[in-house]
């Protein structure tokens, strides 16, 4: 058994699932979260085929007792948890006019709100061990908005302040946390369905490959905290600023 975990909620089948494979591929328990657990049996059956350990868990992370309870069961039953990576997307696009209440206060649940009940739950088990790395992953939203993108850019651009003042009240405390920005399309099948242009690049490094993401988020987990870095922002040597 691992005598680590890393919690990855929003492990889907790209972004998500690669940093669970990195960390496991370090000997951590890789703790992977989604709304819904029947969603996570194939990365769960890839982490435990190549001989690493693998928890997964159906968590609506927008309810708070369901966030508080999977801490508590992972620090009791699986491993203390060394690293926290929230990475729930929620990118939708709609005109200011058609954007509804409902919309911006979903959008805004998923990709702010759950941040924050996640970094919560985390500092609350890492600042007693006066370690631990929590990562919050970010896009091109974190810092500017776009037409027809005010509720996404909204709760990212939250996202990014929860993380700064977490780094700030956190980091004297032992605790590293980082916010990544996602400046470009990620290698996925839906990029591939929907932007065959964009991903016709992919063959000359024009999309993000999530494995190489991964490293990144691995490489800012063992950073020496003498030279810690808070924002990190990753793009194809391409992509336009």
């Amino acid at each position: 058994m691992a005598d680590r975990a890393i919690i990855v909620i929003g492990a889907g089948d790209a972004l998500g699932g690669a940093i669970a494979r990195r960390f496991a591929r370090e000997g951590y328990a890789a703790v992977i979260v989604r709304r819904h657990a029947d969603q996570l049996e194939s990365l769960t059956a890839a982490i435990r085929d190549a001989g690493g350990e693998a928890h997964p868990f159906g968590v609506d992370a927008r309810q708070e007792d369901q966030m508080i309870a999977l801490f508590e069961k992972v620090e009791a039953q699986i491993a203390p948890v060394e690293v926290c990576v929230f990475n729930i997307g929620a990118n939708v696009r709609f005109p200011i006019v058609e954007t509804t209440s409902r919309v911006f206060q979903k959008v805004w649940e998923m990709a702010c709100f759950s941040g924050f009940l996640a970094g919560r739950e985390a500092a609350k088990v890492m600042t007693p061990r006066g370690r631990g790395t929590v990562i919050f992953t970010g896009a091109t939203a974190s810092v500017r908005g776009r037409e027809g993108f005010a509720a996404f850019a909204a709760a990212k651009h939250g996202l990014r302040a929860v993380a700064q003042s977490m780094a700030r009240e956190l980091g004297p405390k032992g605790v590293h946390v980082a916010h990544t920005i996602i400046d470009g399309a990620i290698d996925t099948a839906w990029i591939a369905e929907n932007f065959p242009a964009r991903y016709a690049l992919k063959d000359e490094g024009g999309i993000l490959n999530p494995e190489h993401i991964a490293d990144a988020y691995w490489a800012l987990h063992v950073q020496p905290r003498d030279a810690w870095t808070h924002e990190l922002d990753l793009r194809p040597w391409m992509e336009t600023w």
